[in-house]
């Protein structure tokens, strides 16, 4: 591996290593809330990825001020805007896992993915 590359994309580095955070704690958790704070890491890893992607160092944001037309003054403002939507879609999503998982909880008592596995199975579910 070269050192100077690595040093020039740290933060392409940064955001693969919190993905593979957010997805092993994805994975690995029983617990209903560690699996949804696993889903938002991964979810703010690839908004930090897209908005590196986006970026372009010495330009502007898309905004057309002091008579500048040129499209190489600016950045690309699609990796912006799929930033922010993806970012209004994983709040919503949140919102509803939480719901849900609150849901869960008072009618199972618990918030293993596992016993409430049992529970389902004992209930003939």
């Amino acid at each position: 591996m070269d050192v100077a590359n690595f040093l020039t994309n740290y933060e392409e580095a940064v955001s693969m290593i919190l993905f593979g955070i957010g997805f092993s704690n994805l994975l690995m958790q029983k617990n209903l809330i560690k699996k949804i704070v696993g889903m938002n890491i991964m979810d703010t890893s690839v908004y930090l990825f897209l908005a590196l992607k986006g970026y372009i160092v010495g330009r502007g944001a898309p905004i057309v001020t002091d008579g500048i037309r040129s499209a190489e003054a600016y950045i690309n403002p699609i990796p912006s805007g799929l930033v922010l939507t993806g970012i209004v879609v994983s709040v919503s999503v949140t919102a509803l896992m939480l719901s849900l998982t609150i849901r869960l909880y008072n009618r199972y008592h618990t918030l293993d993915l596992d016993e409430i596995s049992t529970l389902l199975k004992k209930e003939g579910l």
